[in-house]
Parts: structure tokens; C-alpha cells; sequence
């Protein structure tokens, strides 16, 4: 293992699994397996744009004894996890021949990693699946924890299953190739962790965020490990998310509705939105007189320096939707409960927790701030000259 490598534990009981994390990693994947690959048939799923990565886990472990390799690529972008591709996935396997001693490898971002796992969890009644994550989002969110699932016209992620991988190998090298849009998505995941619960990770972020954008392989390394540790912990005490797992949705409830609205297309990614529905939920935090205005601007700052948008008003084309239909969004989340909306909310830098009991008058507030609606400035060039006003004005 390189100097950076590292391994964090998920310990799930017999479901327990290793993630393993460093430079090179996609290169020794047969020996980082709970298992013995020789003779096993080998399925690979990926997307059109990380081919290669594909190719070269197939050609490792062809020479480590894979019985056989095949390799599936699918159109990369949200729009792929529906159900026209789970029944071509699941048929291809069948024709293929997998068993349940096969192993489908899901190699990719976090749209391959959710579909791939919830087809390793159906077809045969499951077989094993092992995550390599090629983009930040998936290194530091999805590929861990074993949800799966796909997209319908009922919502994001509404049919699914939790499914934990065999084994999540994260190359960092892997972020070399990635589009600087992508990895400010993934970055917005990443956020996520120092805000919910751990405040000295934020104030770290705060100040390596650039050699993070740069690369820098120990930052990333550095990064990417406390994310992991933290959703992990947070999935061993509560894996189905039954409770304290949902403090991880900060940002969701409003971002899922906001993809939604933009169709899962390409105008808006899934970190963009969790980026834009995290300044929501600090927005009503702030409303409620449950958070500081202080930390609103330094988070809302931190993302804008990111080259993240933080209001929905700033998506190009804009959005046609209007507050109604968002609240009717997110009232299909798969969080609520007994009608009511479920919102992770803020009293604070790393200080998360999860509520129903919110005034509505005060979430179509939020949502009419950031749509950009009255007193909220003129268009997106207006709010964006008022914020960047008062954040040169504080800083």
C-alpha cells in the first residue's frame, strides 16, 4: 500500500465490509477482494465516459483468474438510473450466464454505483457487488453505505434497496480525469460531514479547500478518509435509516426536489443541488432563530468560493417551477412521514438534527429567496452582486 493508502471498516456484522482508500488502488483490486476471484465469473458495469477504468479493473482481474469478464457501459448522467436500464442490465447478466458465485463490479460515479447495487441485489436474489467509485461524490457519499436504487416518475432514489457492497475500492487517482464541475459536486458532499456533526473538519475544509480543487494527494487522501469514517459510523448504528442515518439527506430534501424540477438533466447535478438545498436548510435554520446569521454567510461563502451556485435562481436554463410545485416535490420524498415533510436543519457548524415541525410560511420564504422572488433581488445578477456585497463587507 502507498504512504496515503488507508482502510476504514464498516462493521456490519457478518455484512462488515473494508473500504480502502489511496493512489493506485484500482490496479490491485484482486488483492484488496474478501475473496479469491480465480475461477468466478466477472461482470463489470460503467459509464461511457470511464471506459478505460472498466478496462483496466477487467484486466486485472483477468490475470488474476477471472473465469470470464464482461463489461456492460451505459450513457453517463442521472438520467440512466430508471428502469429501462435495470431490466437491460439484469437481462444481460442473465444471458451472460451469472451465478451466484459471480461478482458485478459497479465502476463508476454515483448513478453506476446505485444502479449497479440494487441489480446485484435482485437478480439470482442477490450476488456480490464490489463499488470502485471514480468521482468524488461516489468516493465520499454513495459508494458507502449500501443504498441502492433508481429514479421513477414517483422521485429520486424511490425504489431501491439497501445492499452493502463486498468491498469499496476508492482511487484517488481516479479524480485526475474528472471535470472540475463534477468534482465541485462531489465537494458538496463533502461539506455535508463537517456541517451535521463535526465542525473542526469544516473549519479544516475552510482551509485546504484549494489545495483540494488542486489535487493535492494527501489532502484528498486526508479528505476523502474523514468523510468515509463518518458516514460509516453513522450506517453501523443505524443502517436502514430508521434514525440518525438521515442527518446524512442535509440538503436533500429541498436539493432532490430542485433535480426534480430540472428533469435529472445535465443543468443541474445531484452535488450542485445538495450544495443549493444545504444554504436552504441553513436559510430556514436561521428563520426558525435556530442558527446564526454568522454561520449562514460563512457557509453560503465557503460553497460560492468553491465555484458552487447556492440559489436556484442562478441555474441556466432557469427552472420552470414555481414554490408550490417544489413543496409538492418534496412532499413525495421518501422521508416523509405522516404527511409531513422530514427537513435536517442546523443549530449550528456541526451541530445537524432532524425535525417535521416546520412553519410553512417560512419554508415558501426560503424557497421564494432562492427562486429568486420578491426581495430577493433583481434576477441572478442582482442576487449575486448583493451577496458578494456583504460577504466582501464581512470578510
Amino acid at each position: 500500500m502507498t504512504m496515503t493508502s488507508k482502510i476504514v471498516t464498516v462493521d456490519l456484522g457478518p455484512k462488515s465490509y473494508d473500504i480502502y482508500i489511496g493512489s493506485g488502488l484500482l490496479y490491485r483490486t484482486p488483492a484488496l477482494l474478501p475473496f479469491n476471484i480465480q475461477g468466478r465469473s466477472v461482470f463489470i458495469i460503467t459509464d461511457q465516459n470511464v471506459q478505460n477504468y472498466a478496462r483496466d479493473v477487467g484486466g486485472v482481474l483477468r490475470e488474476a483468474g477471472a473465469r470470464s469478464v464482461e463489461t456492460l457501459a451505459l450513457p453517463p448522467g442521472e438520467k440512466t438510473k430508471n428502469f429501462r436500464n435495470v431490466e437491460k442490465i439484469t437481462s444481460w447478466l442473465l444471458e451472460n450466464g451469472v451465478n451466484r458465485d459471480s461478482v458485478l463490479f459497479a465502476v463508476g460515479g454515483g448513478v453506476i454505483g446505485d444502479l449497479g447495487g440494487f441489480c446485484a441485489s435482485i437478480i439470482l436474489r442477490g450476488v456480490p457487488y464490489v463499488q470502485i467509485p471514480t468521482s468524488l461524490l461516489a468516493q465520499v457519499d454513495s459508494a458507502v453505505g449500501g443504498k441502492t436504487g433508481i429514479n421513477s416518475t414517483g422521485g429520486k432514489n424511490m425504489i431501491g434497496s439497501f445492499y452493502q457492497p463486498a468491498a469499496v475500492i476508492i482511487d484517488t487517482d481516479a479524480l485526475k480525469t474528472l471535470p472540475q464541475r463534477e468534482f465541485g459536486a462531489g465537494y458538496a458532499e463533502m461539506v455535508k460531514y463537517g456541517l451535521i456533526r463535526d465542525s473542526a473538519f469544516f473549519n479544516w475544509l475552510d482551509q485546504n479547500s484549494e489545495s483540494l480543487r488542486s489535487l493535492d494527494p494527501e489532502a484528498l487522501a486526508h479528505a476523502i478518509d474523514v468523510s468515509v469514517r463518518a458516514k460509516a459510523a453513522i450506517v453501523e448504528i443505524d443502517e436502514k435509516e430508521q434514525g440518525a442515518r438521515a442527518l446524512l439527506n442535509l440538503g436533500h430534501t429541498f436539493g432532490h426536489a430542485l433535480e426534480a424540477a430540472a428533469g435529472f438533466g445535465s443543468s443541474l447535478l445531484h452535488g450542485e443541488a445538495v450544495a443549493m438545498g444545504t444554504v436552504m436548510a441553513m436559510d430556514l435554520s436561521v428563520r426558525m432563530n435556530l442558527c446564526q446569521l454568522d454561520d449562514f454567510y460563512r457557509v453560503e461563502r465557503h460553497f460560492t468560493n468553491a465555484g458552487l451556485l447556492t440559489r436556484a435562481s442562478f441555474i441556466q436554463p432557469p427552472l420552470n417551477t414555481s414554490v408550490d410545485h417544489l413543496i409538492a416535490l418534496m412532499h413525495h420524498d421518501k422521508k416523509v412521514k405522516q404527511g409531513k415533510i422530514t427537513f435536517i436543519l442546523l443549530r449550528g457548524i456541526g451541530d445537524a438534527f432532524i425535525t417535521s415541525d416546520v412553519p410553512e410560511n417560512l419554508l415558501r420564504d426560503v424557497l421564494i429567496q432562492s427562486l429568486g422572488g420578491e426581495n430577493s433581488g433583481n434576477g441572478p445578477a442582482g442576487i449575486k452582486k448583493t451577496w458578494n456585497s456583504i460577504f466582501s463587507s464581512r470578510s
